[in-house]
């Protein structure tokens, strides 16, 4: 049972000063999620250069969004967020030096960056217990990560006003990207080069620390002037799946919501067949360095920050739903001549443009959902949203390994490694042609004008 800090109502419209510590433990924590951005993939392609096991790896990674969203939800409904926050954090702080620890002692054993980019590997072939420890390790990262990204987008509606959520959102998320794709991946690399454990010490570090600032929100309940919220009880058996049913059905209900929560797990799913081996096809077609591998993510970092920070003026001037149409086309076209290109440059470019219009979906719609639903059942139709939207990478990302797999048997290696990204966006745009005429908005408006409720609109 918990309190939570009510929203701002500071004089002139500030975002107030749980914001800016929120924003502060985010941009600090999203620093070392750029350096593990780089650091992971390059610690996987030293242990194997299998793609099927690489792409194992980010299906780990984003397997808890599948097993963990929904109970996560009601978590975040029941507990104190900022307090679910600090301990996930501090978690992931652990388990990361837990990996820096065995990186240490194997530091003799790991190839160099130069004969990973040259296409090379570990000599005795895949290092069997450190990549089991490796795939151990990420999953509990992302066990972390849904427990604390579930509580963050429910805490943050607390903090600030309704009709400021997407200056908010567009603010933190410029933030996060730029340090988690400008700042973090070109530090990666540097401390890579220095010694392969050093970066999964600092990308700890900074998880301890973004505990700290977000434990510091804290003091402020103190002064708060709302009625406290209260968790909804847990006294009889069978309360958890009661309450993840109830998120569950607020969702389905709610037609609008439950068709961006659909797209958005065929879009990610997508978006995961690359990404499943990027650093193979970076290292192996592009021909990068630990240096350049930061570089594609530093590209993604600018047109993140400028969707973020651009994204309230584009929805304004063109309107939410042609914003969600363009984020479809323009990724269905971009995945498709990624995989065509072998220049590391123009694909940085590519990613930028796509990281800006992600970022104006995200803007428009996380905003939406802080808008419209309850705050007692946020928690739980985010995790729900969450396990649509996010539930489906994993499987996305399996499909990509075994498709890169199945081509090599069939045909060569560099045509494996191209096809999850042409596969990926042909996808793209058959979703484009299959749900854009739902993307309205009108029926965006609508679903704000009726935030009392779900809305069942024609």
């Amino acid at each position: 049972m918990s309190t939570e800090t009510p929203r701002s109502t500071a004089a002139g419209g500030s975002l107030g000063s749980g914001y800016r510590r929120l924003f502060a433990a985010s941009t600090v924590s999203n620093l070392g999620d750029g350096i593990g951005m780089l650091a992971y993939p390059w610690l996987a392609s030293a242990i194997t250069r299998n793609p099927l096991l690489i792409s194992i790896v980010v299906v780990l990674q984003r397997l808890p969004w599948l097993l963990v969203s929904l109970p996560a939800g009601v978590v975040a409904d029941r507990y104190d967020r900022a307090a679910i926050m600090v301990r996930a954090n501090l978690g992931r702080a652990a388990v990361t030096l837990v990996v820096a620890g065995l990186v240490l002692t194997r530091r003799d054993e790991l190839p160099s960056p130069d004969d990973l980019q040259a296409g090379g590997g570990p000599d005795g072939g895949t290092d069997v217990t450190l990549y089991v420890v490796l795939l151990a390790a990420i999953f509990l990262l992302g066990v972390g990560e849904v427990l604390y990204d579930n509580a963050a987008q429910s805490f943050l509606p607390r903090l600030v006003q309704p009709e400021r959520l997407e200056r908010a959102n567009g603010r933190l998320w410029s933030a996060e990207q730029a340090a988690n794709f400008f700042v973090g991946p070109p530090l990666g690399a540097w401390l890579l080069v220095i010694a392969f454990a050093l970066p999964f010490v600092v990308d700890a570090a900074t998880f301890a620390l973004s505990a700290a600032l977000i434990a510091a929100i804290t003091p402020l309940r103190a002064a708060a002037t709302e009625p406290a919220r209260t968790a909804p009880s847990s006294g009889t058996d069978g309360g958890w799946g009661r309450e993840m049913a109830e998120g569950f059905r607020w969702l389905w209900q709610h037609r609008l919501l439950r068709t961006l929560a659909i797209v958005l797990g065929f879009l990610n799913a997508l978006g995961a067949l690359g990404m499943a081996s990027l650093v193979l096809f970076a290292q192996e077609e592009l021909g990068t360095s630990p240096g350049q591998f930061a570089l594609l993510n530093v590209g993604a970092a600018v047109g993140a920050v400028v969707g973020g920070w651009a994204a309230p003026a584009i929805s304004a001037r063109i309107g939410p739903g042609p914003s969600l149409w363009l984020t479809l086309l323009a990724g269905g076209v971009g995945s498709i001549v990624i995989g065509l290109l072998s220049s590391w440059p123009l694909v940085a470019v590519l990613f930028g443009l796509s990281a800006m219009l992600g970022m104006l979906w995200n803007v428009i719609t996380v905003s939406l959902r802080q808008t419209i639903i309850p705050d007692e059942l946020l928690g739980r139709v985010n995790s729900v949203y969450r396990f649509f939207g996010w539930g489906m990478m994993p499987i996305g990302a399996l499909v990509g390994g075994v498709t890169m797999a199945v081509v090599e048997a069939v045909g060569d290696r560099s045509m494996a490694l191209r096809a999850p990204w042409l596969l990926a966006g042909v996808g793209q745009l058959l979703l484009l042609a299959a749900v854009g005429s739902q993307l309205t908005t009108a029926r965006i408006e609508r679903a704000r004008a009726g935030a009392a409720g779900p809305v069942s609109e024609a």
